[in-house]
């Protein structure tokens, strides 16, 4: 027979755990960049941005899309690696259970 209070114990622990990992990812902060660092974008875990960097030498009023694709870049790197920080954290912190679909804050 199944020990229900120590599974119950343990999901706890689990919960505890997965929201300490989110508080955590929560402040920590990633870097993502373009054009060989000249622009960078700041985001947290949340993938809220945090700080936008353009060097100088990339505004121009003559290439507005260039500036705009490399906006994109720099985003979609750093919220690359904000996935890849949230992924690991959870796996770190649910001992590698797989949790499914579950949706998660963030």
């Amino acid at each position: 027979m199944l020990n229900i209070q120590g599974l119950m114990k343990q999901a706890q622990m689990m919960q505890k755990k997965i929201e300490e990992a989110q508080a955590k990812l929560a402040t920590t902060e990633v870097l993502g960049s373009a054009a060989n660092g000249l622009l960078t974008i700041t985001l947290n875990g949340k993938s809220e941005m945090k700080k936008i960097s353009i060097d100088k030498s990339l505004v121009s009023s003559d290439d507005v899309e260039m500036l705009e694709d490399l906006i994109l870049v720099a985003y979609n790197d750093a919220h690359a690696k904000v996935e890849a920080l949230s992924e690991e954290s959870m796996k770190s912190a649910t001992g590698g259970v797989n949790l499914g679909g579950l949706k998660l804050p963030f």
